[in-house]
This record gives C-alpha cells, structure tokens and sequence, in this order.
C-alpha cells in the first residue's frame, strides 16, 4: 500500500492544479481537507466495516477489492482495491466544485457524506454549495416508511428463476394491501441483450458475461410478471428497519444507480447484492461472508430471518393457485355447467344454476370469471371472452364477500429444508455389497420433504455421487451437471405440459463392461393428480449418449418414462417404469422403488430398491442411505 506522504504529495500536486486553474473555492478549503484527511488517518477510518460496506469491498488476507465495477463509483484511481485512498479523494471531491451541481461529490454520494461527517465530529462544514436537483427529485419519488423483502416463488420454465427470486419493496407511510400497487421495487439483475436465448443466458449467466445493475420499477409491474404472467406464489416479508435505516439504504441506492456490478448466476445474484443494502441499512448484522460458493435466493430469506430483520410474513398466490384452491370446492357435476357459463354468462340464470346454493354460485362464477381472465393472460385478446369476463364480475359483485385467503400454512419457502445435501449409503447390487458418498450443490429432489417447494418440481445442481463397491476401487458412480423435473398436473380446465431434462455421466452396463457414459436426455408429457398430494405421470423421451462401448460417438434413443409420487405427512414415496430403445438396438428398462423418510427438515433416511434390464444383462440393487441437507 502506498505511503501517507506519496497520497500527500499526490493532493498537493492536485491543490495546485486547482490553484493554477483558479479555482479559489478549492485552495480555500485545502488545509480544512488536509485536517480532515489527517483525522480520518489518526481514526483509520478507511478499516472501518460500515466503510467497507459502504464502498463494496471484500477483503482477501490483506487485499481489498470492491465488487463495483464501475469507475464512476470512485474517486482514487485505485479506488476499487484501496479503500485508504478512495477515502482520502472523497474528502477532496466534497470540496470539489463543479459546473454541473448534480455531479458535485455531496450530490452523487449522500450516504458517504453522512457517514464521514459523523464519524469526523461533524467537521464536513463549509462545503461547496450545490442544489443537487436530480437527487432531491428521484428521491421525492421514493417511498420510505416500510421496507419488505419479496420471495417470488419457483419457475422452472425460466433458467433464471428457476431457484426464486428475492427482490425489495419500499412502502409509503399509511399502506393497505390495495395501494402497494403504488409501491416501489427494487430489483438487481442482469443486463440480458435482447435475443439471448435460454442456453445462452445460462452460459453467460454462469461465467459473468453481464453486467448486473439495481433496477427501481413500480412493484405493480412485478406483481404483473411473477403473480400473473409466470403465475408465480409470492411472499412478501416485511422489514423491521428503523427510519434512519430506511433512509440510509435509499441513499445509498441513489449511490448505485447506474452502477455495473459483474452478474454471476450462482453468487453474486439478485439476492446477494440485496443483503448487501440491507447490511449498509443496519451496520452491524452480517448477511453476506456465509455464502461464499453459491447464494440461493431462499436461503437468503432464511439469512435475512436469522438476523431478526422478519416479523410477519404474507401470501399473495398466483393466478394458478387461485384457481385450483376454487376449484376444489366445486363438485366435479359442475364442470359442464362452468364451461357453459363461460360461454354464455346468462346461463347463470338458469334453472340448473338458480337451484344451487348461494356459495356454491358464488365459487362457480367467481371460478369461471378468473379462469377467462386467466385465459386471456395466455391467449391473444379476444373481445367475446372479454365481454363474457365483465358480464361475470358484475354478477360476481352480487354476492357477499369473502375475506379469508389461501392457507399458507407450511408451504412458506423458508421452512423447507436447506440447499446442499450429503448422502451417505450403503446397499448391495446383485451380491456386491457398496458403500456410497454423495453430495448435492442445489437443491430439490422429487422425493425429498416437499414441505416449503413446488409439489411436483425436482432442480439439482452438482450431484456427485462416489461408489465403493467389495475389492474394487473408489469410482464415479453419477455426475448430475443439472436434473430439472417439471411435473404440473392437469385438470379438465387447466392443461399444462410436464417436462424433464438433465444430463451428466452415469454408470451404464454395456457389453458386460461398467461404462462412465456422457448424456443429454429430456422428455415432455403429462401429469395428473388422481388423489390429493399425489401425481402420476407419463412422457416420451429422448436421450443422446456418448458410451465408449457404442461404435457410434452419439447414440440416439427414444423412450417412455412413467410414475407416481406420492407424498404423506412424513414420508414420500415414488414409483418409476422406464425403458429406451437406442438406434443400435440396444433396449433398456428399469423400475425403481424410492421411500423417504423424513426424521425432521434437514435429515431423512431413504430406501431404494431398482431393477435394470441392459440386454442379456440383469441386476437388482437395493440400498438405504442417510440424507443431511445444509
């Protein structure tokens, strides 16, 4: 680190730039900055935690880097890695005048200026004088009286919700649930070019090919994206920051603004930059130095709770929910006269319809009115079905209403069990006894403890699994690189697609030899719930290996994949037929048996039992494992 002389030869060569440009407001002032500067050096304020906070930086031994990456956020040219001198030039650049007001230091870091000041005995006095017009307009714009931390819940079609998303909402004072719509969020995310298809955004998602840049938008657009065009839950949980904490973290905002940071899909995400403006709020808590591999947005909810920041949490269900919790109330004789109704809305008048109960009218035509609408979100407009919906909710206005929400009982996302998962298994393939080791970077599996997920969702991240089987050596039994299951189960109204993809290395027998294979394998179908937290389901597949065995490089094979999941208080049992025919003929089949048991949220003992078919080859494999999640 360079000297206390050299950065004092360095202000006095700029002192006298100042002088020769005649710039006398500067030159007045240089012996009160030189004073500040000497004060702030007897305190070392620069090592000071709200400081490196304040500034971004992350310290290695004792190295400094800030995890801005943008120029203008500082001052010294070293400034990103020297908090020292970036301490030593901002006590200058308040003194600084320049010909636009609204660049002056005091004007573009608010927060800095505050937090000096108290810390130098309130000594930033006589400062250039400056009207700061774009600031005290942005920040007029800016509501202050609550802060929530927002959790939209998982979205398996999108590669960069597919683990949730965590954003913040600023409230103004005197809020109910109607005027959040008013509300402000703020959002951090990539800078994702227009094009960029799915694969692409996860390349670049992966390696840090975009900048990332805090976003602040009306939260009524959000509710408008995730709650109803993704059909995302949501769940809202309010701050218990103070005042002065509020108007911190929306300053320092203002500091951000504009601000490139590097994107990294795993860590330096949506979430972790967030727990970085809640830290600057509140000095003292420390969200951010537990995550250092990957940064999960809802283990982010589970750091922000931990730090006794949550006191209530509420619910706002998507579109989705809305309408099966509707319709498990409606007998399924109704559905015709549902479809009925939503064609022509005056059959409400009919005889069939007149003759049922109040509620149950209500609930029909409160169901047949959100599914248009739903509909429509989908769909191009169309002016009948527009009328039809309108028609609906004038007769929907007709009856009493209801203010009791959709339980979230213990669904809240935080509740579930945590994202990494060791495995440790013992079991017998054939008369080969084996012992296993495994671990999971991320982060559910189908037949894990579905409390707080997505029924029906499997996304696993970096699961390796390491097999020692009686006088051999330790080997690679299965590399998951990604294993996403989408199981969305049908009904008469609402027909989604279930899909699955994953790829990695696994252990294939193939002619008599035990073969590491490379795949890609994906499939699509349908699901169905035949009985309440139950899910069957069906899809064609097609897997593409590379198998040292195969004369091929890539072997082709169709398939057809088949189960049912079925989950109990405690338990979760899962059934599953496959079988792949690949262009070589080669013909495969398994079935498999898994039962978890669920000793509490983070430890579960599995059964397994498989039966595979490779050709001529036939094996049974039976196995029982321990499950620790972390």
């Amino acid at each position: 680190m360079p000297s206390r002389n050299f950065y004092r030869l360095l202000f006095t060569l700029v002192c006298v730039f100042n002088l020769l440009s005649g710039n006398d407001a500067y030159a007045g002032n240089t012996a009160k900055i030189i004073a500040l500067q000497d004060l702030s050096k007897s305190q070392q304020l620069w090592l000071n935690p709200e400081w490196l906070k304040l500034l971004h930086y992350s310290q290695h031994s004792k190295s400094f880097i800030s995890q801005v990456d943008d120029s203008n956020f500082f001052y010294a040219i070293d400034g990103k890695t020297n908090p020292e001198a970036e301490m030593q030039a901002t006590l200058a650049a308040f003194y600084t005048e320049t010909t636009d007001s609204n660049t002056q230091a005091q004007c573009r870091f608010p927060s800095r200026l505050q937090w000096l000041n108290q810390k130098l005995n309130n000594q930033l006095t006589e400062l250039p004088k400056a009207s700061c017009a774009l600031y005290k307009e942005w920040r007029a714009s800016i509501p202050d009286a609550r802060l929530a931390l927002i959790f939209p819940a998982y979205h398996l079609n999108s590669p960069s919700s597919m683990f949730g998303h965590t954003l913040l909402r600023l409230d103004a004072a005197k809020q109910d649930n109607s005027s959040e719509w008013l509300s402000i969020a703020v959002n951090f995310g990539a800078d994702v070019k227009q094009g960029d298809n799915s694969l692409f955004y996860a390349f670049k998602g992966l390696s840090g090919g975009y900048p990332g840049f805090f976003i602040v938008t009306p939260y009524f657009k959000k509710i408008r994206e995730y709650n109803r065009d993704e059909n995302r839950d949501i769940w809202e949980y309010p701050l218990n920051l103070q005042p002065d904490e509020l108007k911190k973290l929306v300053n320092h905002l203002w500091e951000l603004k504009e601000m490139k940071f590097d994107y990294y899909f795993f860590d330096e995400n949506c979430s972790y930059r967030l727990l970085e403006l809640l830290e600057v709020a509140r000095p003292g808590i420390d969200l951010t130095s537990q995550f250092t591999l990957t940064v999960i947005p809802v283990d982010t909810v589970r750091a922000v709770e931990k730090a006794g920041l949550i006191n209530t949490v509420k619910y706002r269900p998507s579109q989705v929910t809305v309408l099966q919790a509707l319709l498990e109330k409606i007998p399924s004789q109704r559905y015709s006269l549902i479809e009925s109704i939503i064609a022509h809305p005056e059959n409400t008048a009919s005889a069939e319809f007149q003759a049922l109960e109040k509620s149950e009218q209500k609930n029909i035509v409160d169901f047949s009115y959100k599914l248009i609408r739903y509909r429509q979100g989908t769909d191009a407009r169309d002016e009948t079905a527009a009328k039809n919906g309108y028609l609906l909710l004038e007769k929907l206005t007709q009856y009493a209403t209801t203010t009791k929400d959709i339980s979230q009982s213990t669904n809240q996302p935080e509740n579930g069990h945590l994202s990494s998962r060791l495995t440790f298994k013992a079991g017998k393939q054939g008369n080969t006894a084996f012992g296993e080791f495994g671990y999971r970077m991320s982060f559910h599996s189908l037949d894990d403890n579905a409390s707080g997920f997505l029924q029906g969702a499997q996304i696993n991240l970096g699961n390796l699994q390491l097999r020692d089987y009686q006088n051999r050596s330790l080997q690679v039994q299965q590399f998951d690189v990604v294993d996403i299951f989408s199981l969305t189960p049908r009904s008469d109204f609402l027909k989604p697609l279930s899909w699955r993809i994953y790829t990695g290395l696994e252990r294939q027998p193939t002619n008599s030899h035990d073969v590491l294979a490379a795949h890609v394998t994906g499939g699509v179908g349908v699901a169905y719930a035949p009985l309440e937290k139950s899910i069957f389901y069906v899809m064609a597949s097609l897997r593409l290996e590379h198998n040292g065995e195969f004369d091929n490089n890539i072997e082709p094979a169709l398939g057809l994949l088949s189960g049912m999941l079925y989950h109990f208080k405690d338990q979760t049992a899962h059934l599953q037929l496959s079988t792949e025919k690949f262009s070589n003929g080669e013909t495969r089949k398994s079935a498999s048996y898994t039962h978890n048991f669920v000793l509490d949220t983070n430890h579960s003992i599995k059964l397994h039992v498989l039966r595979k078919s490779h050709e001529d080859i036939y094996f049974t494999e039976a196995d029982l494992s321990y499950q620790y999640y972390f």
